[in-house]
């Protein structure tokens, strides 16, 4: 898939757009977790937590609340949060006794600087301060949608969300039997679910609808399950150096991946397919607000790491 630029946003600087909420977003987790006792700890967290990466699933949270008419402080420390914990999820995915990773975003995994053991605590401890920054933290939102957001994003990272997606994952390497309802079933709950609750927590802590929480949430989903889709043949067709992390550990684990299940080209249409039908679910809004959801489809349908 070669990067496009989409007919409907002729005049949106995607690329400004996202340097400006990146750098918002960056200030706002430097500031939230800051460096103090115990000294270890907290250093480890920021080492993840800090390194860089897309932050799409914050922009996502932030673009959500915008579109539903909230203000960006509204929704910015449950956009810090969906990032501590996809950090906290990156840290523990990358230790040996999961996916035995060395490399990511560029720099040696969280347990090849800190050890195994203070690799989970950082993850445990980030884990646990996203909750409590979205209900200490969160200003100008009725406590009624602050606890239903907790409740969302507690749910999309249980046994129902990440933990189920990412135990059938486990479960499912070296398997021959596996088909695509299988594969989809393990990325809607590993890849989508953090994705889903960005849009839903942005929707619901801005003041949105129930309607437009639920047309949101299934836009996010799709894009959740493209964003899996792209990672998967940027797994196979791009280096180590291009993607700032170890690429072909798909093929090496013998896990199930989109590539290997329908091949790059079908990989490529289904990818196109899910970036329209979350496109759909967009219409209704008002054009100029919905036009970084637009962009934001975009960018990870064509994005090269």
């Amino acid at each position: 898939m070669k990067e496009d630029q989409d007919p409907q946003l002729p005049s949106f600087d995607f690329k400004s757009f996202m340097v400006d909420k990146v750098n918002a977003v960056n200030q706002a987790l430097d500031s939230a977790v800051p460096l103090r006792d115990p000294v270890k700890i907290h250093e480890a967290m920021r080492y993840s937590l800090l390194a860089g990466g897309k932050r799409v699933r914050p922009v996502l949270c932030l673009a959500a609340c915008d579109l539903v008419g909230g203000k960006e402080s509204m929704v910015m420390p449950a956009a810090c949060a969906l990032e501590m914990i996809h950090t906290m999820s990156l840290v523990h995915d990358d230790l040996p006794c999961m996916d035995n990773d060395d490399l990511r975003r560029g720099k040696p995994t969280n347990h090849k600087v800190y050890g195994e053991d203070i690799a989970v605590l950082a993850g445990d401890a980030l884990l646990a301060f996203s909750f409590e920054h979205i209900a200490v933290s969160t200003v100008g939102v009725t406590p009624d949608r602050i606890v239903r957001a907790i409740g969302e994003l507690a749910k999309s990272i249980g046994a129902e969300g990440l933990a189920a997606g990412q135990v059938v994952d486990i479960s499912s390497e070296g398997l021959t039997n596996v088909g695509l309802d299988h594969l989809e079933f393990i990325h809607v709950h590993k890849t989508a679910p953090l994705l889903e609750a960005a849009a839903v927590l942005g929707a619901i802590l801005g003041g949105g609808h129930d309607e437009d929480v639920e047309k949101l949430r299934k836009f996010a989903r799709n894009i959740g399950l493209l964003f899996q889709v792209v990672d998967d043949i940027l797994d196979v067709t791009k280096s180590s150096k291009e993607l700032g992390k170890t690429a072909g550990k798909d093929l090496v684990a013998d896990k199930v991946t989109y590539p290997k299940l329908m091949g790059i080209n079908k990989s490529k249409e289904f990818a196109e397919k899910l970036k329209s039908d979350a496109l759909e679910l967009l219409q209704g809004f008002d054009p100029e607000i919905s036009t970084p959801l637009i962009a934001l489809a975009n960018y990870i349908a064509y994005r090269q790491n």
